[in-house]
């Protein structure tokens, strides 16, 4: 079928009335007061930037109104003029200042030398404030550990080889499971707990008491490693280390929970050392006491390590310390010496001694005793003797009595 020419189409009854074109209405004459209204707007935008419109400006309305302003501004009417109350038709142009290209040589003579030159510019109009810093810890008060928790060889791993073979047989056999370490969990971590960091087996062997280090509570940790070394890092630090260790691993307790006896037998009792020490706080209320205060405590790990960054550590007054005496522990859980001292010298703990950490909260460290060190001497003479418990503490006349038979009976 042939197609049909455009004068069929146009033959063809128009039932939508397309072909009815009406007429473009008439232009209308622009308003006699067109020219007055663009001078009231370049009054309005005169009075907001302090400037004329720019005709080359980037805002699509800044623009247009400035180019019918540069068009009307050279021929204006009697109107225009009554209404220019800036001045804006006789004043020359005022735009603002180009660009410079990019791509231009600066003016060497532009170019400052030095700072001083740059803050000599009175233009540039520098605060003296930005030199005073504010809101900042001074560096004096910043956590600056006098000690890194590196890794050291272990001196008595030889206490500590059986389980690591007792381990390393329970996970080649399924009796003990290695769990992966989920991003996010926050390990609760106990003396005897086993991981598995970068390759080796890592044992918990010590967990010292708890302080607040950077406004959180924490503990310094003993960790014993599959290949003889050691390390003592905050309990923080290691588990951070977890958690980016991608082949980290939690090695499951034995035992069905807590009640279960195998449940406890990853738990530890090791030896330790009792340790003496005095602050050498700056502090005037604590200097005063420095005499008759020391600090009574007991760890399983090298002293002089536990108290190196005492000065960080709220659990020694955030001071550095002063060995006074050690004492050896054999065959003896340090966990139970070291309840036993503090049972036994706690009528003589401090009940107001406290210290204000750098973030303002208040810390009361329960490890102080206005005690002498001879005291702590011939305490743990009777612990060895089997005997503390015939014996007390009176902080009134700072002597060590034994109990009246009364007493021992009760």
């Amino acid at each position: 079928m042939p197609r049909p020419t455009l004068e069929e189409i146009f033959a063809e009854p128009d039932e939508f009335g397309l072909l009815d074109v009406k007429p473009a209405p008439p232009e209308v004459p622009p308003r006699p007061n067109h020219k007055l209204s663009v001078m009231r707007d370049v009054n309005a935008f005169f009075e907001r930037h302090g400037r004329v419109p720019d005709s080359d400006a980037v805002d699509h309305a800044e623009m247009r109104t400035g180019a019918i302003w540069q068009a009307l501004k050279a021929d204006p009417t009697p109107e225009m003029v009554a209404e220019d109350k800036y001045g804006l038709l006789t004043a020359e142009r005022t735009v603002p200042a180009k660009l410079v290209d990019w791509r231009a040589e600066p003016d060497p003579s532009a170019v400052p030398t030095s700072l001083d030159e740059i803050f000599a510019d009175e233009d540039l109009a520098v605060d003296e404030g930005v030199f005073t810093l504010t809101h900042s810890t001074p560096s004096s008060q910043r956590i600056v550990p006098d000690h890194r928790a590196d890794i050291v060889p272990c001196k008595d791993f030889e206490l500590f080889r059986s389980r690591f073979e007792e381990m390393q047989a329970g996970l080649e056999d399924g009796s003990r499971l290695a769990r992966i370490v989920p991003k996010g969990e926050v390990l609760e971590m106990m003396e005897g707990n086993f991981f598995i960091r970068n390759g080796l087996l890592a044992l918990i062997a010590e967990r010292s008491e708890m302080s607040a280090r950077g406004g959180s509570r924490d503990y310094r940790l003993r960790v014993i490693f599959s290949n003889g070394t050691e390390s003592d890092p905050l309990m923080s630090s290691f588990r951070k280390s977890l958690l980016e260790d991608k082949t980290a691993r939690l090695i499951e307790r034995g035992g069905l929970g807590r009640l279960d006896p195998e449940w406890e037998a990853d738990n530890l009792e090791l030896s330790g050392t009792i340790y003496v020490a005095r602050s050498l706080s700056d502090d005037p209320t604590i200097s005063s006491q420095k005499a008759i205060l020391h600090k009574i405590g007991v760890t399983s790990q090298d002293v002089r390590r536990r108290v190196a960054d005492a000065r960080n550590d709220p659990t020694f007054l955030l001071a550095p310390v002063e060995l006074i005496a050690t004492y050896e522990l054999q065959n003896v859980s340090r966990h139970r010496v070291e309840d036993l001292l503090h049972r036994f010298f706690a009528a003589a703990r401090p009940k107001k001694l406290f210290i204000v950490d750098r973030f303002g909260k208040s810390v009361h460290p329960k490890e102080w005793f206005y005690v002498l060190p001879e005291h702590v001497s011939r305490a743990v003479q009777l612990i060895k003797e089997g005997a503390l418990h015939l014996y007390r503490y009176d902080p009134l006349t700072q002597k060590i009595s034994r109990k009246e038979i009364s007493d021992q009976e009760q």
